[in-house]
């Protein structure tokens, strides 16, 4: 099935496998000094996103920030001005208790173009701005033993408060983990920084994240981390406030069982700079953890009230089952009104339908294209699926050892934002790009998509100009497929 995205011709017809979707630039375009995000107003009956009023809008302008408002410059420096790049005091806090991590104790590297520090100017725009929650993740190896013990359920994802959280870390004193600027939405932010980065010859993406973080350790561990990530975090810390973190405790076979204290991380307020940065953004992308919160729920409606009416792509991802069982009709009230993109696994997109866990992924796939343009399904090691109009793409698994699932639809999703941005038409292509992607984060220890990985497959990835087509070229394919 072939596409260009945005324009979908309400005459196409489901034999026909091939859509006219309205069209992003290529990539190539998108950072010319005259360029503009245009999203083919002339053809807006017939496009794909047609629940939203495309606007063209420039990366010509720089970013206004409100030193009064809770987002400002990723560059704007703390009270003394100066950074202490990320090193967390492992000296027991309020906020911070038995919480002892170092700058490296993370695997991300920065940049090997970048000292560690973004050019002293601010972006004129943001290719994608994400709106979620901002966790440190504590991620480590235990056995199933180990999680009898605490009375965990194996696989789940938990919200736990301040004591809870220190009862787990104190029965991991002695075992090797790692900390991370973490959060669903963070990995898929920074995996796709990293396959936009320069070193392979093409401008950098312009990535950001808006969100929430206390004026602890934590907090600045997080910023300095997705800094050094080339991702700008647009967020003034909370004075006061404790940074939430996420315990992800991964047994031998690669299940993951998730134990989440939300701190500040659950707040997150819709003000004038906010909708300053959505102005000036192509793609906005919602964690779907957000919708835990009342009040956070009315923010992401005023946000994506100000994208629909400034012509940014919003994207959702779904999450978690529990978390839209608990808030179905939020959910939906933002997809059916709102979304241009889902991201979903198999159960929730199932959960999305209310259909039997017995019911295929694909009938979910394109049950949920009829309401949202863009649907992108994972069923883990059996493939994904996109969906568009009542349709459904197949896209088998790309071969792994899988060694931590943690983060495989993250940076799933990171690989369909990639192709999205560089104007690939072929919906095969830009799934068997997301699922190399996924791939290799599975292959690995750890959530995030390492620099060193995602240059290769970058440099894998070769875009065809006329047909904006997507190609693998052989030695890269065997690159990736070795890693």
């Amino acid at each position: 099935m072939s596409f260009s995205l945005v324009s979908l011709s309400s005459s196409s017809s489901p034999a026909s496998n091939s859509f006219s979707l309205r069209k992003i630039p290529p990539f190539s375009d998108l950072f010319s000094p005259s360029s503009t995000f245009s999203f083919g107003s002339s053809t807006l009956n017939s496009s794909i996103f047609n629940r939203t009023h495309i606007l063209s809008h420039r990366l010509t302008c720089c970013l206004p920030f409100n030193s009064n408002s809770n987002f400002s410059s990723s560059m704007s420096s703390d009270s003394d001005g100066t950074y202490s790049d990320g090193l967390v005091d492992s000296t027991p806090s309020s906020s911070t208790d038995e919480l002892a991590i170092s700058d490296s104790d993370d695997e991300d590297e920065p940049h090997p173009h970048h000292d560690n520090e973004f050019p002293a100017s601010s972006p004129q725009g943001w290719h994608v701005l994400g709106l979620g929650q901002a966790m440190v993740d504590f991620s480590g190896v235990v056995d199933d033993e180990f999680l009898d013990r605490l009375g965990l359920e194996k696989g789940t994802r938990k919200v736990v408060n301040h004591e809870e959280r220190g009862r787990v870390l104190r029965a991991m004193d002695g075992c090797s983990y790692k900390a991370a600027a973490g959060g669903s939405l963070s990995n898929t932010l920074v995996a796709l920084a990293r396959l936009g980065g320069q070193t392979i010859g093409r401008p950098s993406l312009n990535v950001a994240m808006a969100g929430s973080v206390g004026s602890d350790p934590l907090g600045e561990f997080y910023r300095s981390k997705l800094r050094r990530a080339n991702v700008n975090f647009l967020s003034a810390p909370v004075k006061d406030g404790t940074t939430g973190t996420v315990i992800v405790l991964t047994t031998p076979d690669a299940h993951r069982t998730m134990l989440a204290y939300q701190g500040t991380s659950s707040r997150v307020n819709y003000d004038p700079c906010l909708a300053s940065l959505i102005s000036k953004t192509s793609i906005l992308i919602i964690e779907g953890y957000l919708f835990e919160f009342p009040d956070t729920i009315k923010t992401i409606a005023m946000v994506c009230e100000e994208a629909r009416r400034c012509g940014a792509l919003i994207a959702i991802t779904a999450s978690d089952v529990t978390c839209i069982e608990r808030h179905y009709d939020d959910f939906w009230d933002i997809m059916a009104n709102y979304a241009d993109i889902i991201f979903a696994n198999s159960d929730e997109a199932r959960t999305f339908c209310h259909f039997p866990s017995k019911e295929s992924p694909v009938s979910a796939t394109r049950y949920l294209s009829h309401f949202v343009p863009f649907v992108s399904v994972t069923d883990g090691p059996k493939g994904s699926y996109i969906g568009v109009k009542g349709e459904a793409v197949y896209i088998p698994p790309s071969p792994c050892v899988p060694v931590d699932t943690c983060g495989a639809g993250d940076a799933y999703a990171s690989g369909i934002l990639y192709g999205l941005l560089h104007g690939v038409s072929d919906l095969r292509g830009m799934g068997t790009l997301a699922s190399k992607v996924a791939s290799v984060v599975v292959a690995q220890q750890g959530t995030r998509l390492r620099v060193q990985d995602a240059v290769k497959l970058a440099q894998s990835f070769s875009f065809h100009k006329e047909s904006s087509s997507i190609m693998w070229s052989d030695v890269g394919s065997d690159q990736i497929s070795s890693l």
